[in-house]
């Protein structure tokens, strides 16, 4: 979607760790800022959701690894509070959104109910002729 509507499109990934589900939401989404600190944000998700059943502290650090991080300056951001506010706030926003689960998305405000292509394009041209 983001090519074929480059100039009208913006992408934004909010964290909604699902704590009740997996034991290492908080500290992957946290960790995935912390990735996010280096320019790495989405080779480290990626890497997360692959390996989503086998999260550890060891694990995190294996991925921050194969994706080339600089893990002293990652492992100190994993620590830095200001990233797990950030989480929490998206946890926060989410939650008053209506967010149920994951992936959730938005376009405008209007959560996405058809999770496919053509609904994903309708959307967006729907909010897009309101701006004509």
């Amino acid at each position: 979607m983001l090519e074929q509507y480059p100039n009208d499109v913006k992408l934004v990934f909010k964290n909604f760790p699902l704590t009740r589900i997996h034991k290492f939401a908080m500290d992957a989404a946290v960790a995935s800022m912390a990735a996010n600190q280096q320019g790495k944000f989405w080779e480290f998700h990626d890497e997360l959701f692959k390996n989503y059943n086998n999260l550890n502290a060891e694990k995190f650090d294996e991925l921050a690894q194969a994706v080339g991080l600089d893990m002293e300056q990652f492992n100190q951001d994993r620590q830095n509070p200001a990233l797990a506010a950030m989480v929490q706030r998206d946890l926060k926003d989410g939650v008053e959104a209506g967010v149920r689960g994951t992936p959730s998305i938005f376009v405008n405000g209007r959560l996405l109910q058809q999770r496919s292509l053509p609904g994903f394009k309708q959307i967006i041209d729907e909010e897009l002729a309101k701006k004509k």
